[in-house]
């Protein structure tokens, strides 16, 4: 009986794994970018990247400071635009306590490219080390432009 019961439970298992497999292959592929956009508009990516100010050893990423990195850094891996926007951000880091602290967003839109990759995260590890961030948040989406 304990075989019975054993081949049983190994049946159903090879089953569930059978139906699933078999749902997993019905699911809609994701669209190409390029199809998926209407006539008149182009396939890029918007990546927005979250810069909080506070600096984990005391005080405050400057105006100026980030002016100047804004114009070293992010502007001349981007040169053809971007947008900055203010933010009041919050998040808990590593230590578990809850950082408040100003923000600036800045929002890039490109064609998707492995060069436009690197620049981000070069973008992403310089504002990390200059400024000893325990992380910048990048948002990434696919969407449709018209300029």
């Amino acid at each position: 009986m304990p075989q019975v019961v054993t081949r049983l439970r190994l049946a159903v298992a090879v089953a569930t794994v059978a139906i699933i497999l078999v749902g997993c292959g019905a699911l809609p592929s994701a669209p190409e970018p390029s199809r998926a956009c209407a006539a008149g508009f182009e396939a890029f990516e918007r990546d927005t990247l979250y810069f909080g100010r506070a600096i984990p050893a005391g005080g405050q990423v400057s105006d100026a400071q980030w002016t100047a990195f804004l114009d070293t850094v992010v502007t001349p891996a981007f040169p053809k635009g971007l947008t900055v926007i203010d933010a009041a951000g919050q998040w808990r880091g590593a230590s578990g306590s809850v950082v408040r602290e100003p923000s600036k967003l800045v929002v890039l839109l490109h064609p998707r490219s492995s060069k436009d990759d690197a620049a981000i995260a070069g973008i992403i590890g310089t504002y990390r080390q200059r400024f000893g961030q325990e992380a910048v948040l990048q948002e990434r989406q696919s969407v449709c432009v018209r300029f």
